[in-house]
């Protein structure tokens, strides 16, 4: 079973996340944060990995640290239960249109965490969200997933659109990479013979 669960609290965060990378993309994300669970939930249901996200923080500060924190999470959880990553995919790509919005995804399940965001909203806030919080999410998510994350903005006005389809074609990239490989179900999928 390719799952894990990953709890983290420090005096900012209490949190809770556990994946089921063979899911059916179903979720339950609750992070007191509700742009951030629309976002979680995308995240979810186009990469098909089942997501249980529990969330409290230190709101009256702002969101924040929750965001983050359930990012460093995330990628944990994610890194623990990819293992030594014997017969993924590794690589994922995808370009998501969502109206006037249009995103490419990259990214490489290689332990060598790097984030590359070319992604500009036009506004400060979605709703009450802080729209720069979207990279935040993305760089501990990478960090801690060990992910390689490519995240570019080819089109796109609203902020709104612009980060689903952010959230929406990592996912989809996400899911092609922890696949099987049903041709090298067995090996790791690096010439180091690890990743």
């Amino acid at each position: 079973m390719r799952t894990a669960t990953i709890t983290r609290k420090t005096a900012e965060t209490d949190i809770r996340v556990t994946v089921n990378l063979d899911g059916t993309g179903a979720y339950d994300n609750q992070t007191g944060v509700g742009f951030f669970d629309h976002m979680l939930d995308q995240l979810a249901r186009h990469s098909l990995i089942d997501f249980t996200i529990r969330a409290q923080g230190d709101y009256h500060i702002d969101d924040h640290h929750t965001v983050e924190d359930t990012g460093i999470a995330l990628g944990q959880a994610l890194a623990q239960a990819l293992g030594d990553k014997k017969g993924i995919r590794r690589y994922g790509e995808c370009h998501l249109p969502m109206d006037d919005a249009q995103v490419r995804c990259a990214l490489d399940l290689s332990a060598r965490p790097y984030l590359i965001w070319n992604v500009d909203f036009t506004a400060p806030k979605i709703g009450t969200f802080d729209t720069e919080l979207v990279r935040e999410f993305f760089q501990a998510f990478s960090t801690h997933g060990g992910i390689t994350l490519h995240v570019d903005q080819l089109h796109g006005f609203n902020a709104h659109h612009v980060a689903e389809a952010a959230f929406k074609s990592v996912a989809r990239a996400l899911r092609l990479a922890v696949e099987t490989d049903p041709r090298k179900a067995d090996a790791i999928p690096s010439t180091k013979g690890a990743l």
